[in-house]
């Protein structure tokens, strides 16, 4: 049976009908938002911003463990892990602070410092949070402070095994990390701590 519209009427609703049966069928609509307009975390950690630094992937990974008592594993050492993004014509300097201890971590301008490759790790005497919690961290560039909070994650997962901190770990006193530059030029940052 064939169907012909003969007023010029009858074919714009025809092809309005049409239209709207197609973005229903194909899932379209103007009501669905897009998933690409919405900034999230793609991975365990977690992403934040502290002036002209971008903390990207950022987790602790802590000795303790869930089960245990929740106040041996919440002071429980961990370790930092994540990149530290530096877009800005400047070198920065990061300061966190988990409590009793503070690191400074240099970011070179147009660099980046990957904490998980560093050859001292950025380790915290307490982590602050069981593990599946968040942990307070106070994160400081140049004159914007911000608490950030970030996920506390064990051993149980194999990937992350390789960054626990040792039981006898303590806050490191100096850390250096390998920092790449855009300009495809390698440059050193270094990340001190004191108490």
């Amino acid at each position: 049976m064939r169907f012909t519209a003969t007023k010029p009427a009858q074919r714009v609703a025809v092809v309005a009908a049409l239209g709207v049966g197609l973005l229903t069928a194909t899932g379209c609509g103007y009501i669905n938002a897009q998933q690409t307009t919405h900034t999230y975390s793609a991975s365990d950690g977690i992403r934040a911003d502290v002036g002209t630094l971008q903390l990207r992937n950022m987790l602790i990974v802590s000795s303790g463990t869930a089960g245990s008592s929740s106040s041996a594993s919440a002071d429980a050492p961990g370790r930092l892990v994540g990149t530290v993004f530096n877009s800005s014509d400047k070198d920065e300097t990061l300061t966190l602070k988990d409590g009793s201890t503070t690191t400074r971590l240099n970011v070179p301008k147009h660099g980046e410092v990957q904490l998980e490759k560093s050859s001292s790790p950025v380790s915290l005497s307490k982590t602050g949070a069981l593990p599946g919690a968040l942990a307070t961290v106070s994160f400081t560039a140049g004159s914007t402070s911000q608490d950030v909070q970030i996920p506390v994650v064990d051993g149980t997962l194999a990937e992350y095994r390789q960054y626990l901190p040792t039981p006898s770990a303590t806050p490191s006193g100096s850390a250096s990390a390998s920092a790449s530059a855009s300009s495809s030029a390698s440059a050193s940052a270094s990340a001190t701590a004191s108490r």
